[in-house]
């Protein structure tokens, strides 16, 4: 076996161990769900469904009606999202619009459990009261036509702030690594269509380098700088 193509198995072994791991209990496979996400964002201490987050939170931490940066928009249960959702506001834009960035919304690439980091969030409730939204739905690249309603939000305390401080990074950087290393294993499988196991070969080690070079990427302290946006 030529170095090359050990090589390309080496890379190809790093990029199934990347996918593959257990990210902190909050991830396994590249698929989040919404409520570790938000917690690791905000730093914010509540576990349990996202439909009960609301009820927990009072008397623990303080909840309101306007959006702050750092908090948690705390969406009701419906009868499409019987379990509720929690999104991490990101900025607040307006009164009336917020960016937040969440997990486990929009359908992106064919599948669920994606990040969303930045993404529009408006308040459409007659009152002004942020009892009703419209969110950013990826597949239409545009606010979804379905209003939701929602609890509020939910605010960090000094404790929350501390620990998002470290956390939020870190469910950052987790995302961007296996995004990364699923865009390497998906290189490795294109290079490798090859007529005949010669051509395979030598495609495939011909892709090396590039593949390799995703790898890298994935684990750099950079690794946080991804973008995406029901």
């Amino acid at each position: 076996m030529t170095k090359r193509t050990r090589t390309l198995w080496g890379s190809l072994a790093a990029a199934a161990m990347i996918s593959l791991a257990p990210m902190s209990g909050a991830m396994a496979d590249g698929y989040w769900q919404c409520v570790p996400f938000a917690r690791l964002m905000s730093g914010i201490q509540i576990f349990g469904d996202a439909r009960t987050w609301w009820s927990q939170a009072i008397g623990k931490y303080e909840t309101g009606f306007v959006p702050r940066a750092g908090a948690v928009l705390c969406f009701k249960p419906t009868a499409r999202m019987n379990l509720g959702h929690v999104a991490f506001v990101s900025q607040v834009l307006t009164d009336r619009v917020i960016q937040v960035t969440h997990a486990n919304w929009s359908i992106i690439d064919g599948d669920r459990g994606q990040v969303e980091k930045d993404v529009t969030v408006v308040d459409v409730s007659p009152q002004g009261d942020w009892s009703e939204v419209k969110v950013w739905y990826d597949p239409i690249r545009d606010l979804g036509s379905t209003v939701y309603p929602t609890h509020g939000f939910i605010y960090q305390n000094a404790q929350a702030t501390t620990i998002a401080a470290a956390t939020s990074k870190l469910a950052l950087a987790q995302n961007a690594a296996v995004s990364l290393a699923k865009s390497a294993a998906n290189q490795v499988a294109a290079s490798v269509r090859a007529s005949s196991p010669l051509d395979m070969i030598n495609q495939a080690a011909d892709s090396t380098d590039r593949i390799a070079a995703l790898i890298q990427a994935s684990q750099a302290p950079d690794a946080d700088k991804t973008q995406a946006a029901r």
